[in-house]
């Protein structure tokens, strides 16, 4: 099967082939998919992180052969964990920024440069190190503005921040609130909810409609309108700008003590 990786900062993925169809969801740098159908102007790809399945603009795809997306998934790499890096592509001299959540492979023999396929690109400023924690990384996104589908600090839903934050950390969620609610163990109480775990909220027909990363303390991370920390209790999310709850709360999950994730 033909597949890809994606070497723009971002590429957008939509239900239906067309520009003016609803976002599904993004892919970000260094992610790689299947090319599964083509049609003209677009094609139909499913993403290898998290099997989601939509339509790209087909001027965005570079075809590459199998085993040399399987060496690139296989090999060590780093996810990038600030807001956003800076990278040069060789080809024209032109900047671009990567999102957090980009994952990105440095060349054995130049630790600044990133080559996938025929593109090359070269890393802007410090290479990654040290350590941070789950708090710091899901704290880069405050401030961006919610959208549906989004998956960078550009843009982004509830369920993508929790996702890239949890990717960032080496562990695996998939993309949507209604699928992630079934990993990790219920937290009883509020007041027991610590940094990293997840809680979710459902609307009058008891459907998961969002989730949020506690912060501990009666505190919540999560997207909505724009990324922001509220408090929260057993009742849910209280906005104090609104002066209300916002959303009710249904569950807190407990994915991996936060002391087990992998930052840096």
């Amino acid at each position: 099967m033909t597949q890809s990786i994606c070497t723009y900062g971002f590429i957008p993925v939509r239900t239906e082939p067309a520009e003016g169809a609803q976002l599904e969801t993004q892919i970000l740098f260094g992610e790689s998919f299947d090319l599964l159908e083509h049609v003209p102007g677009w094609y139909q790809v499913q993403c290898h992180y998290d099997g989601y399945q939509g339509w790209i603009d087909d001027k965005l795809v570079t075809k590459m052969e199998e085993r040399d997306v399987e060496h690139w998934n296989r090999s060590s790499g780093h996810i990038v964990m600030k807001p956003f890096v800076k990278v040069i592509r060789e080809s024209d001299s032109t900047p671009m920024l990567l999102s957090s959540g980009s994952r990105v492979v440095f060349n054995s023999e130049d630790r600044n440069a990133i080559r996938i396929g025929s593109e090359e690109f070269f890393w802007q400023g410090n290479l990654p190190s040290g350590r941070i924690d789950l708090e710091e990384v899901a704290r880069g996104y405050l401030n961006a503005p919610y959208l549906w589908g989004g998956r960078t600090f550009y843009g982004i839903d509830c369920s993508g921040l929790v996702q890239n934050v949890y990717k960032a950390g080496g562990v695996f969620l998939p993309r949507n609130a209604s699928q992630q609610i079934n990993y990790g163990e219920v937290v009883s109480f509020v007041e027991e909810a610590g940094t990293g775990d997840l809680a979710f909220f459902d609307n009058e027909e008891g459907e998961i409609i969002h989730v949020g990363l506690c912060l501990g303390q009666g505190r919540i991370l999560h997207a909505s309108g724009a990324v922001r920390i509220d408090a929260f209790d057993h009742q849910g999310i209280y906005n104090k700008d609104q002066r209300r709850y916002t959303h009710h709360l249904r569950v807190i999950k407990r994915i991996i003590h936060s002391s087990e994730l992998n930052f840096g």
